[in-house]
């Protein structure tokens, strides 16, 4: 019963380290897709916003 126990439990730890491979790449590939999305939403106002920004610092 001992040895049982102590296998169960070992096979569970070793399982628990293998992480979500599957998981963690889909959230990687979710967020760079948020990030394109976004960039291609907001990229050129926030383009305008920083040529405002830097034109009416240097007096251009």
């Amino acid at each position: 019963m001992k040895t049982l126990l102590l296998e169960v439990h070992h096979r569970d730890g070793a399982e628990a380290e293998r992480g979500d491979v599957p998981g963690w790449v889909l959230v990687t590939l979710m967020t760079a897709g948020l990030v394109v999305l976004l960039w291609g939403v907001a990229g050129p106002a926030l383009t305008n916003l920083f040529q405002q920004a830097i034109s009416s610092v240097s007096g251009i």
